[in-house]
């Protein structure tokens, strides 16, 4: 692995977070390209290293990054671009399910994985899982790999979804409105060269959770595929 996150391409974030307005980056146009492509070199190596332990839908690293501009038309922040880079990758086939998300910025660099906005047939399908499967979904998140990040994250209800009991074991997971979990990394961490190896070890660690969810999503609750 080559690819790292270059100081310039963090020194550019860090002014545009001072500079958040369009005369600035037009005028820094250049220095925007730069550290993109930096993103893109990174994202592209990330991705073929991934493709060895998982199936990417993905084309490429370029691909995989989310536009810098951000969109105020319904945001009270009218700051025209985002104060870091962000990309993502989807996972192949409608038998693999999940997606990863990589954000690199000063004091925001994070790495993710998970369902953040599963559909409402998705989201029935998993609380019955964790209704049914308490166990299982203990031993999931228990997981030496699962349990590097920490709890499992997501939007939560206030009280039992429709149809669930409020005294359901599970009841703090059938809760959650999305289900991902998340790695925070320092601006040092970030620009070290074995970042992108840190990365790709961490997306990794997901694999438990993803394979287990895989399955849930594509059976029925008698375990008949649906897919």
């Amino acid at each position: 692995m080559h690819s790292k996150i270059e100081k310039s391409t963090f020194q550019f974030l860090t002014d545009l977070r001072k500079n958040n307005d369009r005369d600035w980056f037009l005028a820094n146009k250049s220095v925007y390209e730069k550290a993109h492509e930096n993103l893109v070199a990174f994202a592209e190596e990330l991705l073929s290293e991934m493709r060895v332990h998982d199936h990417i839908e993905t084309v490429s690293g370029k691909k995989a990054l989310m536009r810098i501009y951000r969109d105020t038309r319904f945001s009270k922040d009218k700051t025209p671009y985002k104060n870091h880079f962000g990309g993502g990758f989807r996972r192949a086939t409608a038998q693999l399910r999940g997606g990863y998300y990589f954000q690199i910025g000063p004091g925001t660099s994070r790495v993710a994985g998970g369902f953040w906005a599963p559909n409402n047939e998705d989201l029935l399908r998993i609380r019955q899982d964790i209704d049914m499967n308490f166990e299982e979904w203990q031993s999931i998140l228990a997981n030496k790999k699962t349990s590097t990040f920490g709890e499992i994250k997501g939007e939560r209800l206030a009280t039992a979804p429709k149809g669930f009991s409020r005294d359901n074991p599970g009841i703090k997971l059938i809760q959650l409105k999305q289900f991902y979990f998340e790695k925070e990394f320092t601006d040092d961490e970030v620009l070290q060269p074995n970042f992108l190896a840190k990365v790709n070890e961490t997306f990794q660690n997901l694999r438990p959770f993803f394979d287990y969810m895989s399955e849930v999503l594509t059976t029925d609750a008698n375990g008949e595929s649906i897919v």
